[in-house]
């Protein structure tokens, strides 16, 4: 199976659209989005969802009210201003589990946090596996991991020929989590000079990992100047730019009406993204025959 991971390095460029489009044009594929901390892929899709599983990660402390003698060294002692009136707050607590080993009366404990849930559902396009982080919990990259080892998963039992993830924004942990190990990074980025350079950032996380990436460049017209900067710097790098694509107010209504923009009309945007995913196909069967 080939794995197509689309990445930003910013929010707002238009990513999870792209993504919606490519679902409804490719065939023998399972979707993900790996977006776990703001997903947004299932409101374009609608999925039924078919299996609810709880994520848990990291630890929280619990202060046991019988055994304490309220002899305040654990509110005392804690850099993170986590226990108040011998209560721990689990937002505040990053479960270094610190107040635990130095309680003289053992009376904290540390207990494992649910931090949010993974979902495998059914959508028209093909099985969906996504996910939501709990709110102001952290690892994000594991449940990143979670997602895509249950993608690759169905691929396997079904036989399915790709997986489609929608990356989250920015350069950090979960983006290296959904990253690493793919076939393929679709880049989308904007002509805005924010768009430049967080583009220029999340290649070189492509290139650490050792992940070949191309550029689509969304709403192009907006600023053709601009365009034509992110055009030389990828050829300067060696990059294919595989799709230009036009701003269209059809877009937007699209997706009020909850369809990917392929399904909504035959216009530019329509035909810019059936282009890029045969130039996305074409990349991977020439790289399956060297």
């Amino acid at each position: 199976m080939e794995e197509i991971v689309i990445l930003s390095g910013k929010g707002g460029t238009g990513k999870t659209s792209i993504v919606g489009s490519l679902a409804a044009l490719a065939k023998n594929k399972v979707l993900a989005d790996c977006d776990v901390d703001a997903a947004d892929l299932h409101l374009l899709l609608s999925p039924s969802v078919k299996q609810e599983t709880e994520f848990w990660s990291g630890q929280v402390a619990r202060i046991d009210e019988h055994k304490c003698n309220e002899c305040f060294l654990c509110q005392d002692m804690c850099r993170f201003d986590a226990i108040k009136d011998f209560r721990v707050d689990p937002v505040s607590c990053e479960g270094c589990g610190f107040c635990s080993h130095i309680c003289p009366v053992e009376a904290i404990t540390m207990e494992d946090n649910m931090s949010g849930h993974w979902f495998i559902s059914d959508t028209r396009y093909g099985p969906l596996v996504h996910a939501r982080l709990g709110i102001a919990q952290e690892n994000s990259g594991k449940l990143v991991a979670q997602v895509r080892q249950q993608a690759k998963k169905i691929a396997g039992e079904q036989g399915l020929d790709y997986i489609i993830s929608d990356g989250p924004p920015g350069i950090g942990c979960p983006v290296i989590s959904s990253l690493s190990g793919a076939s393929l990074a679709l880049l989308v980025t904007e002509p805005t000079l924010s768009g430049i350079h967080d583009l220029e950032r999340v290649l070189g996380v492509c290139r650490h990992f050792g992940i070949p990436a191309v550029v689509c460049i969304n709403k192009y017209d907006l600023n053709e100047e601009n365009t034509r900067k992110i055009e030389d710097y990828c050829r300067s790098q060696d990059i294919e730019v595989a799709s230009r694509i036009p701003f269209d107010n059809a877009v937007t209504e699209a997706l009020v009406r909850g369809v990917p923009i392929v399904e909504y009309g035959d216009g530019r945007v329509s035909q810019e993204i059936e282009k890029l995913w045969q130039n996305i196909s074409k990349m991977l069967e020439d790289a399956r025959k060297k």
